[in-house]
């Protein structure tokens, strides 16, 4: 017992290591993408501190889902958030599972190249959006006669930037349409959907998305059209934005697409591939043309 407890660690360790060092090659080649879309989570939290200085509270407008679901109040407020917390923690460990489980089909920071893609630019059109038209905050904070609906003119550019993190982000108002907390649900959703491996997950994520939706009307955190629109403008993202981006390498070659290849690799492969070619077993006819115009 103790000696296959002690072989399956030695494999999960060499796993965990093989793992780490493709997944660096990959951080060499695409820092970049990942610190430019980290540093514009920065850029938004900005914006929307920054609209709630132009926020002004006023009485709620009329809504159908305000209409349809009732108010859950302030001491259920954190039901919607802790929904949240649990698909966002969720996915990010999901996102690194390749590091330890062997049914690999993702990169880990491939993945986050294109969930920052997806994210920043839905993030792009939701301050457009939010500094096109102030909306009075529903939230009971942004409301007529709380002391955080109105900030008072900042004593500095420093102010500005510090944004009063985490109570800021919390806190805000102003930055309605359309609701932030379903971009990073449908991004995470949508990401699962096409990578995942269970099928039931999938299913279930999906029933959670909606699940958050009316939790956050609920809430009275945002307007009903503030879900609406964040359903079909995160899905329209990214699927225009998936299109454009190169597809993620397949992971049956493993390290061999990532990895340089030595002289000794390289021959051998073109043996290997050679060999097959001769006993009919390639299987793709574009690899078969293309072994065949080598020779």
């Amino acid at each position: 017992m103790t000696l296959y407890i002690g072989r399956e660690a030695s494999k999960l360790w060499k796993r965990v290591c093989a793992e780490t060092s493709t997944e660096i090659n990959l951080l060499l080649e695409n820092w970049k993408y990942l610190l430019a879309g980290l540093l514009f989570q920065y850029v938004h939290g900005l914006a929307a501190r920054g609209v709630h200085y132009l926020h002004q509270p006023g009485p709620l407008l009329q809504d159908v889902g305000f209409f349809l679901l009732s108010e859950l109040g302030q001491d259920k407020a954190y039901i919607s958030e802790t929904l949240f917390t649990v698909i966002f923690i969720s996915f990010i460990l999901w996102s690194f599972h390749p590091f330890i489980l062997k049914g690999k089909k993702i990169y880990t920071v491939l993945v986050w190249c294109r969930v920052l893609a997806f994210l920043v630019a839905s993030q792009i059109l939701r301050i457009i959006t939010f500094y096109s038209t102030q909306l009075p905050g529903p939230n009971y904070h942004c409301r007529e006669g709380s002391k955080l609906a109105r900030l008072p003119h900042p004593d500095g550019v420093l102010e500005v930037l510090l944004i009063n993190f985490p109570r800021g982000i919390v806190y805000g108002c102003g930055d309605l349409i359309f609701s932030s907390h379903m971009i990073f649900t449908l991004v995470f959703v949508r990401t699962y959907q096409k990578y995942g491996m269970r099928r039931w997950i999938k299913q279930f994520i999906w029933f959670l998305a909606v699940v958050q939706s009316f939790l956050i009307v609920a809430s009275r955190k945002h307007y009903t059209v503030d879900v609406v629109v964040a359903w079909y403008t995160v899905n329209l993202v990214v699927f225009f934005i998936d299109k454009k981006l190169p597809e993620m390498p397949d992971r049956t070659g493993a390290t061999s697409l990532l990895l340089p290849l030595n002289i000794k690799d390289k021959d051998s492969r073109t043996k290997e591939d050679n060999h097959k070619l001769l006993n009919g077993n390639s299987g793709d006819p574009a690899d078969r043309h293309y072994m065949l115009s080598r020779g």
